[in-house]
């Protein structure tokens, strides 16, 4: 199995961005005529990574990275809501705060593993499949068709699972357009970045994988 330089370091950075976003997206932001969650501000760039990663590495490979993300952010759910839920000291006066910015409902937080899932296999499944049907050319139409894939099941099942019933209906469907108008162009305006990562990593992990004989069965932990 090849010992790669760089792979450890994409990793890190797409579970940190994870993680971030997830507690940023508790507050809610308007920009202009847009409305959206703060953590729409950072998540773009997991999607850039998952492109980087299933473009150099492959699918099998990215998928092990998605896991881990999943993993990651259903740790991280699960401690600040227990967190949330045992008692606080004496003195701490901060409880409501706490409970209101960072005590997790599990409603929000099965929107956001359902709808990271989604977003992720599906963008990773594009990309692989567009690089051999593309024979490796067209970087930009694979990664910008890919997010336009991934990122859309994201945003509107996140939205729909975690506000419907709570939101007016008007409201959701400002939150699922900005999103994802938001979402897509920071993939489009950084696909440059994209480009020049790719071919970084391409010409030093001496890699270029292509997914021909892949099983792209999104339950499989095998590398």
């Amino acid at each position: 199995m090849k010992n790669f330089k760089y792979f450890d370091i994409i990793l890190g950075l797409f579970v940190a961005v994870l993680l971030i976003s997830n507690i940023a997206s508790t507050k809610i932001l308007n920009l202009g005529p847009f409305s959206f969650d703060g953590g729409t501000l950072l998540f773009p760039l997991a999607y850039i990574f998952g492109d980087i990663l299933t473009e150099v590495y492959g699918y099998k490979k990215s998928r092990r990275v998605i896991w881990l993300g999943f993993f990651g952010a259903l740790l991280m759910s699960v401690v600040l809501m227990v967190v949330g839920w045992l008692p606080a000291a004496e003195g701490w006066e901060n409880q409501e705060a706490y409970q209101k910015i960072l005590g997790l409902t599990p409603r929000l937080v099965l929107a956001s593993l359902i709808a990271y899932f989604a977003g992720e296999f599906s963008n990773s499944f594009t990309l692989a499949k567009l690089k051999i049907a593309t024979a490796g050319k067209w970087l930009w139409l694979r990664t910008i068709t890919s997010t336009l894939i991934g990122e859309g099941l994201d945003t509107v099942l996140f939205v729909l699972i975690a506000f419907w019933g709570i939101l007016p209906t008007e409201l959701l469907i400002t939150i699922i357009v900005s999103n994802y108008i938001f979402k897509c162009g920071v993939e489009v305006i950084l696909t440059p970045a994209t480009y020049g990562v790719v071919k970084f990593l391409k010409r030093n992990e001496q890699e270029d994988y292509y997914d021909k004989e892949t099983k792209f069965n999104p339950f499989s932990l095998k590398a």
